[in-house]
């Protein structure tokens, strides 16, 4: 396993779990405007994950991820003006302006592509990595998806294909609970484990809990390590909570679909509330360098709006194939 965290490191990571909250507040706050047109599923809540798993691994690497993309394409090391620029649907967009918050690209940081359909990543993901494989290259290839995907037929198959050929896949499941509305329990069996379907699947299965930042790094870390010795691929399992509605920016605490016991229960385990707890407790995290984390990440978050808000949107040729 690995050895305890830096210093430097657990700052690391803070910041840039701090980093993905504000930018997806903002996105929230914002949101009002109706300037931004396409549907965003927030990360809010689910940071430590994202963080935790991509500071495990290299900017060769590749990524797909799911429709809950923002902080996963953040923490990969994605623009964030190209970003905020495809949410508004802009021509300097990630996606050109004609994808939106769920079609998310950015080659330069091998961030292959994002993909609302539930289960969608898989295929792809699985697709992506046997390319890497047949090509000779020394890359892994990460999949982000929730556990809803794991319902779905595909999943059997890309775990079975993943395991046959020893693809250098690392499968990350972010259980926040929820598919939509409805809970685990009017979905899946009581006695029904995932990471016992992996194992039989011919492959190690990993859990941890997803709202701790630390945990999430050195269960990853111990994945990528079997992953690049050879090994073949390796799943891990993140418990987590979202904080705001499924698709849009607003809190929905009061629709009564989660307990109101269950929504507080995990707010105390809120991650990066927790994080910087422990943090001050250890004397690593001051508040001065809190504050001047807060005006950097601000001033960022204040420049990519007004990149996003200055570029054009595309116009369409129908004479043409493409957006010019």
């Amino acid at each position: 396993m690995i050895q305890k965290i830096s210093a430097e490191i657990s700052l690391e990571l803070f910041h840039e779990m701090l980093r993905v909250r504000m930018i997806e507040e903002a996105i929230g706050y914002r949101y009002a405007e109706q300037a931004m047109r396409c549907p965003v599923h927030l990360s809010i809540g689910q940071e430590a994950v994202a963080i935790g798993v991509c500071k495990n691994i290299l900017q060769t690497d590749y990524l797909i991820s799911n429709h809950r993309a923002h902080a996963h394409y953040l923490a990969k090391g994605g623009s964030l003006c190209k970003m905020l620029a495809e949410i508004y649907g802009k021509v300097d967009g990630c996606s050109s302006g004609i994808g939106g918050s769920m079609h998310l690209i950015d080659l330069t940081a091998n961030i292959i592509g994002t993909t609302p359909i539930v289960g969608g990543s898989l295929p792809v993901g699985v697709g992506v990595a046997f390319a890497s494989l047949l090509k000779g290259e020394n890359r892994v290839t990460v999949i982000f998806f929730g556990e809803g995907a794991t319902e779905e037929g595909v999943w059997a198959e890309s775990l079975n294909f993943a395991s046959l050929k020893k693809l250098p896949i690392l499968f990350v499941c972010e259980n926040n609970l929820y598919s939509v509305y409805s809970p685990l329990s009017v979905r899946q069996s009581p006695k029904r484990s995932r990471v016992d379907i992996v194992r039989a699947h011919g492959m190690i299965g990993l859990q941890g809990s997803g709202n701790d930042v630390e945990e999430v790094y050195r269960v990853t870390h111990q994945a990528m390590q079997y992953i690049r010795e050879g090994k073949g691929p390796c799943f891990v399992e993140f418990d987590t909570y979202r904080f705001r509605e499924h698709c849009g920016p607003n809190i929905d605490d009061d629709a009564g679909y989660r307990p109101i016991e269950e929504v507080q229960y995990w707010h105390k385990k809120c991650p990066l509330k927790v994080y910087e707890e422990r943090l001050r407790d250890q004397q690593r995290l001051t508040e001065e360098v809190l504050q001047s984390f807060r005006k950097k990440i601000q001033a960022e978050i204040d420049e990519a709006f007004i990149f996003a808000e200055k570029s054009s949107f595309p116009i369409f040729d129908p004479h043409a194939s493409i957006y010019a």
